[in-house]
C-alpha cells in the first residue's frame, strides 16, 4: 500500500511539474527588437517548434516549422513540450581589425526555448532566437545528453513560408559554385537558391536570407516546398552518402539569418552576420592588414598568357620584377602572382599536382621576394589546388612555413574544378572543415587568406579577421571568356552576394574593348571601373588590369587614392538591379561611388554626409561628354571642384557608366583654383542629352 501510494504522490507531482509547460505552449513567445520594430515569434503547436516574423505589424514570414530528420533515429521535430524560457539583452560596441565600419554596435534581445519530448527518449532541444533593429535570427543548440550521443542529420526540417509571392533576386542552388547571374523574379519562380537571397514586400520592405557563423556543418540552400508559392525549405548540401551532418552533441547549428530595412542601402549596412560570429580568437592582429595589388593574372584569361611553363608563361621573374617597379611606383603595396609554380600542366588530368613550395625554372621565388622588399612590394603567395584537397592538406604546413619565412603575407586559395575525393562538394560539411582549417594554419604562420571557390562568407572574418576577402562571385575574368557580365550585374551584388561579407571581384580594367575582335569586352565604362572600388568591399583589393594600360593614364590617381578598409559606410541611393550610390570615409576623407545599368541616367546626390564646417576638394572621375558604351567607353572626364556638405553633386551617368569622387578638405588657399560644382551641373545636363541620344 505504502509503495502504491508514493507511486501516486510521484504521478501527482509529475503532472503538477508538467503543467507550466502546457501553459507555456499556449502562449507565444515574442521576442521584439530594441527599437521595437521587428518582432520574432515563438510557438509550440501540437508538440511541433515554430516561429513567425513581423516587422511594424506586417507579417513576412507566417508561422514555420522547425527541427531534424536524423538518420536511424526518430525526428527531432515533433512531441514537444516547453520546459524553460529565458529572454536577455545584450549591447556592446566592438572595433573590427577590419571593416565597413571603424566600430560596429552589437545590440539584441534574446529568447532561449528549452525543449523536452514527451516520447520515451526525452531528447532535449534548444532554439536560441536574436532580434536586432537589422533583422533576426535563430538557431539550434543540442546538449550533452545520455539518448542523443553522435548522430547524422538527414535534413534541417527549418522553413521560410513567406507572406507574400515577394519579388527576388537570386542565383541557382549550386553545391559548388556562386558564379551565377542574378534572376529577378517573383518567388513563386524559384526552384532552389543560394544563399543571400533577397526580396522585397508589396509594401518595399526589403529582407534577405542568409546564415551565420558556418561551422562544422553543411553550407544552407533554399528550395520551393512543392505546390506552394513561396514555401522554402533549407536544403543543406550533403556528404556523398547523402548524409548532410555528421556531428554529436553538444553542438550548435549555424545562425539562420534574416535582414530586415525599410530601405534597400539598409541591407548593406547591417552588421547582422558578423555580430552573430565569436569575438576575434587571435590574440596579436597586428600583421593583419589591408592591401591593394597588382596582378599577373588577367593576362592568362585574356589568352595573352599562359599559367603553365612554355613559351607564353605569365609567370616570370621579368615580368615580375616589372609588375613590382610599377607597383613601388604607384603605391600599390603587393603583387599577386598566379602560375608560378609546378604542377600547372596537370590541372585537366584526373588527379591534378601541383607544388605549393617549387617554382617553375623561369620563376625565382627568392628573388622575386627579395626584389619586392627593395621596392617596398609584398608578395601574395597563390595556392591553387584544381580541387585535390588531400595533395594541398599534405603541403599546406610546409609551404606556410615558407612563406612566412620568405615574408609572404597573404595567400590567394583556388578550388577551381570538382573536389577531390569524388562526392564531395565545395559547400559540404567536409570542406567547410578544410576552409576553417586553412584560415587557421594560416594563422598560425601569420599570413592572411583570399579564397577563391570558397565557401560563402557568414561572418567568421571576426573571429578569423585573416580571412581577409574571397570570391564566391561571378566576377571580372567573366568578361574575358564568355559573354561577361551585364552592366546591371553589379548593381545587384552588393544587395545579394556582398551582404555576405567581402569580396574579391578584382575590378579596375581600363582597356575595355581589349578583344579586337568584338567578342568579348568588360560592360562598364572606365569611371564605373572606378566606382566599383567603392561600392564593392574587399580589404585585399585588386587593380585587374595589365599594367601598361594604367601607365600615363591620369585615372588611376584615383586608385592609388582610394582605401581598402573604412571608417564608415553610408547608401546614398539605391534601386536594386538599377543602380546604387555608396560613401565611405577612411580618415577625414571620403570616397564616393556611383553606377548605374544599361540605361543612362541622372542621380541628384545632396553632400550632407560631410562634415559641414569643412570645404572639400571633389576631385571627379565621371563619364565624359564623349563616352560612349558601345564605341567609346574609356572617355572619363577629370576635374576638381570646391563643394560643401550643403552641395548637391549632379551625377550624369553612361548606361553601364559610373561616378567615382575622392572629397578631401581644402588646404590653404588651392580653393582659388578650383571650380564651382555650379559648372559641373551645367555640364551633366549636357551630358545626360548625348547619353540618352546614343543609347537609343
Amino acid at each position: 500500500m505504502k509503495i502504491h501510494y508514493l507511486k501516486k504522490m510521484a504521478e501527482i507531482v509529475s503532472l503538477f511539474l508538467f503543467v507550466p509547460s502546457i501553459l507555456m505552449a499556449k502562449v507565444p513567445k515574442d521576442l521584439y527588437s530594441p527599437d521595437g520594430k521587428i518582432c520574432i515569434r515563438f510557438v509550440l503547436k501540437a508538440g511541433q517548434p515554430y516561429y513567425e516574423v513581423v516587422y511594424q505589424k506586417k507579417t513576412l514570414i507566417q508561422p514555420s516549422p522547425l527541427g531534424f530528420r536524423l538518420d536511424e533515429a526518430p525526428p527531432l521535430m515533433e512531441n514537444f513540450s516547453v520546459t524553460d524560457t529565458r529572454s536577455d539583452s545584450f549591447d556592446e560596441t566592438w572595433k573590427p581589425v577590419l571593416g565597413e565600419d571603424k566600430t560596429i554596435r552589437n545590440h539584441y534581445n534574446q529568447l532561449i526555448v528549452t525543449l523536452r519530448e514527451t516520447s520515451t527518449l526525452h531528447r532535449i532541444l534548444i532554439l536560441i532566437f536574436r532580434a536586432y533593429d537589422d533583422g533576426v535570427a535563430f538557431r539550434y543548440s543540442l546538449p550533452e545528453q545520455p539518448n542523443l550521443k553522435k548522430f547524422q542529420i538527414i535534413s534541417e526540417e527549418t522553413r521560410f513560408n513567406f507572406a507574400g509571392n515577394y519579388t527576388a533576386w537570386w542565383i541557382p542552388a549550386d553545391y559548388d559554385s556562386y558564379e551565377k547571374l542574378y534572376h529577378e523574379t517573383p518567388l513563386s519562380k524559384i526552384k532552389a537558391v543560394n544563399t543571400p537571397v533577397t526580396m522585397v514586400t508589396p509594401d518595399s520592405i526589403y529582407l534577405s536570407i542568409h546564415e551565420a557563423n558556418l561551422t562544422d556543418y553543411a553550407g544552407m540552400t533554399l528550395k520551393r516546398v512543392k505546390r506552394s508559392a513561396s514555401n522554402f525549405e533549407c536544403d543543406l548540401v550533403p556528404w556523398p552518402d547523402g548524409i548532410k551532418v555528421k556531428t554529436r552533441t553538444p553542438m550548435k547549428t549555424p545562425w539562420r539569418t534574416i535582414q530586415i530595412a525599410a530601405r534597400p542601402g539598409g541591407l548593406i549596412e547591417s552588421h547582422l552576420i558578423v555580430n552573430l560570429n565569436e569575438p576575434c580568437a587571435l590574440k596579436d592582429v597586428s600583421w593583419i592588414k589591408p592591401m591593394k595589388y597588382v596582378g599577373i593574372w588577367w593576362g592568362m584569361h585574356i589568352g595573352k598568357w599562359t599559367w603553365h611553363e612554355g613559351p607564353k608563361h605569365g609567370a616570370t621573374t621579368a615580368r615580375a620584377k616589372e609588375y613590382i617597379d610599377f607597383a613601388s611606383a604607384h603605391h600599390i603595396p603587393a603583387l599577386l602572382v598566379e602560375g608560378w609554380n609546378k604542377g600547372w600542366a596537370t590541372w585537366w588530368t584526373k588527379k591534378p599536382e601541383f607544388s605549393f613550395t617549387e617554382a617553375y625554372p623561369d620563376y625565382n621565388l627568392n628573388e622575386v621576394v627579395q626584389y619586392g622588399k627593395e621596392k617596398g612590394v609584398v608578395l601574395i603567395g597563390h595556392n591553387e589546388t584544381a580541387g585535390n584537397v588531400p595533395s594541398y592538406d599534405a603541403q599546406m604546413e610546409k609551404a606556410f612555413a615558407l612563406y612566412e619565412k620568405l615574408g609572404i603575407p597573404a595567400i590567394k586559395t583556388g578550388y577551381a574544378g570538382k573536389i577531390i575525393p569524388k562526392g564531395q562538394h565545395h559547400h559540404g560539411q567536409w570542406m567547410v572543415r578544410h576552409y576553417r582549417k586553412v584560415v587557421k594554419m594560416a594563422a598560425k604562420y601569420h599570413i592572411m587568406v583570399d579564397a577563391h571557390e570558397p565557401i560563402k562568407p557568414t561572418g567568421i572574418r571576426r573571429t578569423y579577421p585573416n580571412f581577409l576577402t574571397r570570391e564566391g562571385v561571378r566576377g571580372m575574368e567573366y568578361n574575358a571568356w564568355s559573354a561577361g557580365n551585364p552592366p546591371n550585374h553589379t548593381t545587384i551584388v552588393p544587395f545579394t552576394r556582398m551582404l555576405a561579407g567581402p569580396l574579391d571581384y578584382t575590378p579596375g580594367i581600363f582597356n575595355i574593348l581589349f578583344d579586337k575582335t568584338g567578342k568579348h569586352r568588360v560592360h562598364t565604362t572606365l569611371a564605373k571601373q572606378l566606382a566599383l572600388y567603392v561600392i564593392l568591399y574587399s580589404p585585399l583589393q585588386m587593380a585587374a588590369d595589365l599594367v601598361e594600360n594604367y601607365k600615363d593614364n591620369p585615372a588611376f590617381q584615383f586608385i592609388e587614392k582610394v582605401p581598402s578598409n573604412w571608417d564608415e559606410t553610408r547608401v546614398l541611393k539605391s534601386r536594386i538591379g538599377h543602380f546604387v550610390t555608396i560613401v565611405r570615409r577612411r580618415g577625414n576623407e571620403w570616397f564616393l561611388g556611383s553606377i548605374t545599368d544599361k540605361h543612362p541616367r541622372l542621380l541628384e546626390i545632396p553632400l550632407d554626409f560631410l562634415n559641414p564646417e569643412t570645404r572639400y576638394v571633389a576631385h571627379i572621375y565621371a563619364d565624359a561628354r564623349e563616352t560612349n558604351y558601345f564605341t567609346n567607353p574609356t572617355a572619363v572626364e577629370i576635374g576638381q571642384y570646391q563643394v560643401t556638405a550643403k552641395d548637391t553633386l549632379p551625377a550624369a551617368l553612361d548606361g553601364g557608366g559610373g561616378i567615382a569622387v575622392r572629397f578631401s578638405p581644402v588646404r590653404g588657399k588651392t580653393e582659388k583654383s578650383l571650380q564651382s560644382i555650379q559648372y559641373f551641373r551645367k555640364e551633366a545636363g549636357e551630358k545626360m542629352k548625348a547619353f540618352i541620344r546614343t543609347s537609343s
